[in-house]
């Protein structure tokens, strides 16, 4: 591990640094993390923030929509200057700005199963920010093959749920067990339909961050099996256990999924 920080670094990192569960040596360990972040809107936006303010090392952006003004009420990371560009590109020059000792790679592009196959084994962490449901088992079928944690959070009006699905590990329930199957097209609205309070989606996006922050530095008790859900009109969390199924497709004693054939052509599309 490389302890060798700048003085820049170590003035940056210091409140980290001063912190018995962090230090240098887990600084390091942020600092040597490899992160991908699945859409670049209402969750996106802080969780990349904050990921790139503690020193994550490389943060990959994918997105291949471009920013509108509906967008801003939102996806904190983006400016009204910058209607029309592609969010991930947005998203970058936010947090170069933030900080320029994090390494920003812009994924301009349909988060499919080709891109699936080709980014996610680049990276030690996978955030998904999405807001449909073609994208999201995608992600979760894709992490559980490749062997990489899956930080999923997702919003709806007033509500938020948050969970780490690392089926890979042998011992926690993957994405499927929670979600046998996509819900009917129409049945589940999205936040272009049903809407979202815009503050929602910051405080599920920092939650996100934090949990890649525990999973990199190895502290806490990450929500593995677990299913953090948040009812912000009542200012009530409260967890659910999870639990693997031996059944399921994915990560179940007679498995049937063993690749990504089942996918089509999906958009990665970030929260609306």
């Amino acid at each position: 591990m490389d302890l060798d920080f700048t003085e820049a670094e170590l003035h940056r990192y210091s409140r980290h640094i001063l912190l018995d569960e962090v230090g240098a040596t887990g600084q390091a360990k942020l600092r040597a993390a490899r992160v991908l972040v699945v859409g670049a809107g209402g969750l996106g936006s802080p969780l990349a923030l904050y990921l790139a303010a503690a020193g994550v090392g490389t943060l990959g952006i994918v997105d291949d929509d471009v920013l509108e003004l509906s967008n801003l009420q939102r996806q904190v990371a983006h400016t009204t200057a910058r209607i029309g560009r592609n969010k991930a590109d947005s998203v970058a020059e936010t947090l170069r700005a933030l900080n320029p000792e994090t390494r920003i790679e812009t994924h301009a592009r349909r988060m499919d199963a080709g891109a699936a196959r080709d980014l996610i084994p680049r990276y030690d962490i996978v955030c998904d920010g999405t807001d449909n449901f073609a994208t999201r088992f995608l992600l979760g079928d894709a992490c559980h093959l490749m062997a990489r944690p899956l930080v999923s959070a997702a919003v709806l009006r007033f509500e938020g749920q948050l969970s780490v699905f690392a089926g890979h590990d042998g011992a926690h329930p993957c994405h499927r067990c929670l979600h046998p199957e996509p819900p009917p097209p129409g049945l589940v609205p999205t936040c272009s339909e049903a809407g979202v309070l815009g503050a929602v989606t910051g405080v599920m996006g920092t939650l996100q961050a934090t949990e890649v922050l525990k999973l990199i530095l190895g502290i806490g008790e990450p929500l593995a099996g677990r299913l953090l859900l948040w009812d912000a009109l009542d200012a009530r969390f409260r967890t659910v256990r999870l639990r693997r199924d031996p059944g399921c497709a994915l990560c179940g004693e007679k498995a049937t999924i063993h690749d990504l054939s089942g996918h089509g052509s999906t958009v990665a599309v970030c929260v609306a």
